[in-house]
């Protein structure tokens, strides 16, 4: 997976009514749907992340001695770097999902990363004080939530003053690809409808900087990187993660209890993903909008 920088796992629950302030704890919420659930082929992709591949705007940020906060830290492979990188500070990490969590917890305990632990959690009401960590972190989690921007402010609430909140989040419109099998544009537009279905926004990365301005940050430095799937490697490993997802996952499920695909439907997409992967020429590029914003 090649990465072209451009300068410039899911914790969510539904929140409803007025947002609260950043001295103020959120109520009580309702859970959202997630999109791509914990089939074993969502979790192999969220496994091959690392803060390098999924977080280098990041990374000239943390230091030795800061906390960090990972929101909807799913296996918690980017988490665990993570606490490499801030020995001797803490990184906590928080899903939704006890037996994510309990995965995550596993591989603390093998990388043998004491300054590391996980824990159940949900982004609209996390339950830590006001200003407890130097960076608050969430990687493709604001794309899935019903309300990105209650869940941007109570990351706020969380981050000391002057601290980071870091926010990445991929841009499925944006996304791009070679050969163009029809098939996958059908897919593309089932995507779409489901995520929506969902009361989610699977063009978050475009939104990124709206949805931060509109929970109060000031000072905000967005960037943008692109994941390049265009090797034989890449292309067979991308495409079977979504020729399995379209028609395993909570993502297969939800689509067709919306009357949005049928189980055929679904069974062409997948073929379609694993005729574009065995391409010679076969390209996909995943754009994801950034923002360091500053608490």
């Amino acid at each position: 997976m090649n990465q072209h920088t451009t300068p410039s796992c899911h914790a969510g629950t539904q929140q409803p009514g007025a947002q609260p302030s950043r001295d103020q704890q959120p109520e009580p919420a309702n859970q959202d749907v997630y999109t791509h659930g914990h089939h074993a082929s969502v979790l192999r992709s969220h496994m091959a992340r690392t803060a390098e591949n999924s977080a280098t705007y990041l990374i000239p940020h943390l230091t030795h001695g800061l906390s960090v906060l990972d929101v909807g830290s799913g296996p918690g492979t980017i988490t665990a770097d993570f606490a490499r990188l801030v020995a001797p500070g803490q990184a906590v990490g928080i899903d939704r999902s006890p037996e994510v969590v309990a995965a995550a917890t596993a591989l603390a305990r093998e990388q043998h990363l004491s300054n590391l632990s996980f824990e159940m959690g949900d982004v609209y009401k996390l339950n830590f004080p006001n200003d407890s960590f130097d960076v608050v972190h969430a990687h493709q989690v604001l794309q899935h939530l019903s309300d990105p921007v209650a869940a941007l402010k109570e990351m706020r609430r969380v981050a000391k003053p002057g601290g980071i909140v870091a926010v990445r989040d991929a841009d499925f419109h944006g996304m791009f690809w070679y050969p163009q099998l029809p098939e996958m544009e059908q897919w593309m537009s089932l995507y779409q409808q489901v995520a929506r279905h969902n009361q989610a926004e699977p063009d978050a990365g475009r939104r990124l900087l709206h949805w931060v301005q509109a929970a109060g940050f000031t000072d905000i430095t967005p960037s943008s990187t692109t994941w390049l799937y265009a090797t034989a490697d890449e292309r067979t490993w991308l495409a079977g993660v979504w020729a399995d997802r379209v028609t395993g996952s909570t993502f297969a499920e939800q689509a067709i209890a919306y009357g949005l695909a049928d189980t055929a439907t679904l069974q062409h997409i997948s073929a379609a993903w694993r005729s574009w992967g065995s391409a010679p020429d076969g390209w996909f590029a995943m754009p994801n909008g950034e923002v360091i914003a500053r608490a």
